[in-house]
Order: C-alpha cells, then structure tokens, then sequence
C-alpha cells in the first residue's frame, strides 16, 4: 500500500509539472504570436508640420505628407489634409523613407547556432535555382518587429548553399503571409561565386610563419575549374530552353521533359533578372565581372570588400555593389582600421553604383542606420549615406518606382523620427508600410518595459 501510495503521489508531481510546463510554453507561444501578427491599421494619415526628407528631391520644411489606401497620396506644403484623416503633429520631427537591407536572410533562420529547427537557409546539392527564398520565410519571426521598429521596412532575403543557392526575395517587414509580405517573390538568382581559397588565419590575418606558403596557383586552377561548371550549367539551361520552345514550334521534334531547375534558370541566363555574385576580394570580383560579361547576366556584387579596386570594369559594365562590410574587420594587417569604413565613398567617386546593406541573417538586420552612419562619417556626405539605404539599394534591386524616396504614387513606407535617422540616439515615433501605421513593440522593448523599472 506504501508503494503504491508513493506511486500515486509521484504521478500527480509529474502531472503538475508538465502542466506548468505545458502552460507556460502556451503562454509564450500566445504571446510570441500576438507580438509577430501585430500587422499594424491602415487607414488615412495626415503628418502635418514635419521636415520631409524625400531623397530624391529637396527637403520640404513645416511639410505635410498625406498616406491613404496604402500609398503616399500627397506631400507639399499645401496638402489639403482630407476630414476623418487621422492627423499626426509632425512638429519637431522629420519624415524620411523606409530604409531598404538589400542583403540579408531575414525569415530563413532564427536561432543560427543550437537550434536547427529554426534554419531554413540553404538546400542540398549544387545546384537549386528552383529554390526559393518567399517559400522559406517565416512571416513571424522575432527578428521583423526589432528591425522594423528601427525604421527599416524592407528588405530583400536570400537562400545560401550549393554553386547555385536559389532565388531571393524582395520582402516587406509587415504581413501574416509571405505572400502579403513579398514585394517581388522571385528577385534574384543567388549564385555562390567561385573563390581563390588558400586557407586563412584568424579575424582576416594571415599567419605565414605558423604555416607554409598556400599554392596561390592550385587555389586559382581549382576557382577556375569551378567557374566552367557555372558556366556549364548556364549553357545547359539555355539549350534546355531553346529545345523546349522549338518542341513549341515544331512538335514533330523530340519531347524535351521538364526539368524545374532549367526552368527556373530562364530569366537569368537571358538577363531578364539579376544575379547576386557574392565576393569580396579584387582577384574574385574580376572573376566575377568576367563571368558576367562572358555570359550576358546581369550581375551585382554582394560583399565588395575590395570593389573599389575593380571601379573601371565594374562601371564599364553597369555592375552594382551592393556592400556588406561596415562591421567587418581589416583584412591585411597593416590595413588602417578604417579601411573598410571608407570603400563606399571610394566607389561614389568611381561612380559606380553601390548600396550599403548588413548582410546580416536578422538578427542585427536593425543596425542598418548606423553602418551607413559609418560610412558618411568616413568619406560619403550626409546625403549619400541616407541614399544609400534608401534609393540607391531600391534602384539596384528595380524597386525605385515603388519606395526608396517620398513622392507620390510611392508605396507608404514611411518613417517619423524626432532626429537624424542615421544617427544612434535618433528615436522613432512612427513606422508606415503599406500604408498601415505599426505598433513600435519587439521582445526588445518588452524586455525594457518588464525590467525597466526594478530596483
């Protein structure tokens, strides 16, 4: 009887605590979800009497910019503010555009190291072009509201992986779905360039002594071999595509069948899209410029480390950079410590055409202000920091007839500050996408609001 009273005893401590567990996962999933579908209220908004920051044209003091049905319907300094607007007093603030991260994995993982579950970044094999980035993006995820809040409101997320990862997408930072989130679902073909790679040290420093010299010439012979199968595949799609349109044509020639990956390849090998080249360093982007030219693909440049040392082909063939290496460290060490810091003026002066992205995975997707910041107190002047993220990356991405500047017609991504807003104390008091006025909540700010007040 003892034991089975003890028996008894312990199911019912083994109930209680699976309840309070069962419980308090329920109340976290309850409420990370409220959080993630806070999707913001449309609606007609007047903000009246702000400094309007357009970008691409001159900046309108005591201004009045008028959002309705989701777009910016007016802005001037005699708008005729509409009765039932809801009416925002713009005084002492400054309108500007959302901010655009063209390089990023936003929605494709959460928790990179220690929980696999949440990481659906890359596919196996070689070759994915069929795979696309909007079909992986988690619409919820913690990291939307804590870059959002920082008045990003769009950014473009790509898959990694393979010689081809797959196809990125052009998303916004509001929306239930990856549909009512995609901007352009299929934007870009992520292809991971072929490198010379002869091992490293650590923190970007080589160690000759601890090691001996690399075989600079195998690294290329291997980069080189590498870059014909890219071109091999490229070649095989448009046979593929030629022998499925002359099946069209003529069907008394043999049925070619179809294969998803050679489909999805159409628009890039014949330049109707771009590609996304991810390189860093000078002998890897002329690799790259060279693969774009011989292969008539409209390419752009992710990473850029060394981009400015590339300007005259780069500009030559109207091939963009989009530049990730703000936070980055040097990568010679006798670099000065601003090395990096400087690259995007030096390809403003080259005039060739850049953006200034974090390339982050989400999570630090949020410090996009600052890294331009960086950059225009290293070289680029005020006004080509904040184009930078705004304009720029949203001509690079073919996105400028939608966002990127506050003009009419403009899809409402908007931002209210009560400062400069690549500035580090700026605070944000309004976020617009799509027209919808968002609630300037995250984890951080519940956090502050929990802990902020404990002695």
């Amino acid at each position: 009887m003892k034991a089975k009273g003890k028996m008894q005893k312990a199911r019912i401590a083994i109930a209680l605590c699976l309840s309070i567990i069962v419980g308090s996962l329920s109340a976290s999933a309850q409420s990370d979800g409220s959080e993630q579908n806070k999707t913001g209220t449309p609606g007609t908004f007047a903000i009246v009497g702000a400094r309007i920051v357009t970008v691409t044209g001159a900046v309108i003091e005591n201004g009045t910019i008028l959002i309705r049905d989701g777009k910016i319907a007016a802005i001037g300094t005699n708008v005729s503010v509409p009765s039932g607007a809801e009416r925002i007093d713009g005084k002492g603030l400054s309108v500007y555009p959302g901010m655009i991260d063209a390089a990023t994995n936003m929605g494709l993982t959460e928790i990179g190291q220690g929980a696999n579950a949440t990481v659906d970044i890359s596919e196996v094999g070689t070759m994915n072009a069929n795979a696309r980035a909007i079909k992986g993006i988690n619409p919820h995820t913690s990291h939307i509201n804590v870059t959002r809040v920082n008045g990003i409101t769009t950014v473009l997320s790509h898959p990694t992986g393979g010689l081809i990862s797959g196809q990125s997408a052009i998303i916004n930072l509001n929306g239930a779905t990856q549909d009512e989130m995609a901007v352009v679902a299929d934007n870009a073909l992520v292809i991971n360039f072929p490198r010379v790679a002869t091992g490293g040290g650590f923190g970007g420093f080589a160690f000759a002594q601890q090691a001996a010299a690399p075989d600079v010439n195998a690294a290329v012979r291997r980069r080189d071999e590498q870059v014909e199968e890219l071109k091999k595949i490229f070649r095989d799609a448009e046979a593929y595509l030629k022998a499925r349109e002359a099946r069209q044509k003529d069907p008394s020639l043999p049925l070619v069948g179809i294969d998803l990956k050679m489909e999805a390849m159409a628009p890039y090998v014949r330049g109707q899209r771009p590609v996304l080249l991810p390189v860093q360093r000078e002998r890897d982007i002329r690799a790259a410029v060279k693969f774009a030219e011989d292969m008539k693909v409209k390419a752009i440049i992710v990473g850029g480390q060394d981009a400015w040392k590339v300007a005259d082909d780069l500009k030559r063939n109207n091939i963009a950079v989009i530049y990730t290496n703000i936070y980055s460290l040097p990568v010679q060490m006798d670099d000065p410590y601003d090395y990096l810091f400087e690259v995007p003026s030096k390809l403003q002066q080259a005039g060739v055409k850049f953006a200034i992205s974090t390339g982050n995975d989400g999570s630090e997707s949020r410090d996009l202000p600052y890294h331009a910041g960086l950059a225009g107190a290293y070289g680029l002047s005020k006004e080509e920091a904040l184009k930078s993220v705004t304009i720029y990356p949203a001509e690079i991405l073919g996105i400028a007839d939608r966002m990127g500047s506050l003009e009419v017609g403009k899809v409402a991504n908007v931002v209210v500050t009560d400062g400069d807003l690549l500035d580090p104390r700026t605070n944000v008091k309004y976020v617009f996408i799509n027209g919808r006025k968002l609630p300037l909540t995250s984890r951080h700010t519940q956090l502050f609001d929990s802990f902020k007040d404990r002695k």
